[in-house]
């Protein structure tokens, strides 16, 4: 038997983390470097993916650009290509919630939630099939959400995008595993980023929201890259269009 530690080395890969800038995106380019991996980060704030590179080193790139821009999802994906090759791994981490609630959801809002968040994945994905495709080969992580199958107050438009991510994520995996890319997705409970600050900042709610885990806590960036590599490895081979939640039990109970 091989060693089963080969099943999650990533070493040669190259991996393309949007939302690499900061909070969960960051972490998993972090991780997929540490893993082996080639990682090239998409976001809008250069300052943040230059850090980004600085921190992993020459193993590491990033693309400038705004992931929702629909027109110029081949452009994208040829400047993302261009530092190491065609990404075996795409992990759609970049996300937006307004947090309009319900009568005060407007168009812009609701139209800027679904093209990150929902959009974007895909059509990134799709440019970046051919490539997996002819290597056999490929990796696809999707963020879902406590919202992908609850309602939260203020969320209409985010959770409406994440229950889209769970069965574009089932979609994906019908459309594409038979070439051998695997498509599945990541269900965050509440971990301290920029998009949940405003949760945290409120430490009574923080404190609410960690009681209704089993695990009795908020989730911690560490805690989410095991799962990440299971997902992006050879390890998940036989594991697609899948949602596998990370919530420290909150959906359990």
């Amino acid at each position: 038997m091989s060693d089963p530690r080969d099943l999650f080395d990533l070493t040669g890969r190259v991996a393309c983390v949007t939302g690499a800038s900061s909070g969960i995106g960051r972490r998993v380019a972090i991780t997929l470097a540490a893993a082996g991996a080639y990682v090239v980060g998409v976001a809008r704030r250069e300052d943040a993916l230059l850090s980004l590179k600085e921190e992993i080193g020459e193993g590491a790139d990033y693309v400038v650009a705004d992931v929702a821009d629909r027109a110029n999802v081949q452009a994208l994906v040829d400047a993302i290509s261009a530092p190491f090759g065609a990404p075996d791994i795409v992990v759609h981490a970049a996300g937006v919630n307004t947090r309009e609630v319900a009568d005060d959801v407007t168009p812009q809002g609701w139209d800027q939630t679904l093209a990150l968040n929902l959009s974007a994945p895909f059509f990134i994905s799709q440019a970046m099939v051919p490539a997996m495709r002819a290597k056999g080969w490929g990796r696809i992580v999707n963020f879902a959400s406590l919202q992908t199958t609850r309602a939260f107050p203020g969320g209409v438009a985010y959770g409406a995008s994440k229950g889209g991510i769970g069965q574009l994520t089932r979609a994906m995996a019908e459309a594409w595993s038979v070439d051998g890319i695997t498509a599945n997705a990541i269900g965050p409970g509440f971990f301290p980023t920029e998009l949940t600050a405003a949760v945290f900042d409120d430490h009574a709610r923080a404190a609410r929201n960690a009681a209704q885990t089993c695990a009795g806590r908020n989730g911690r960036l560490e805690d989410m890259d095991g799962p990440l590599l299971f997902l992006c490895s050879q390890a998940s081979s036989y594991v697609t269009g899948q949602v596998l939640m990370v919530d420290g039990g909150f959906t359990a109970k």
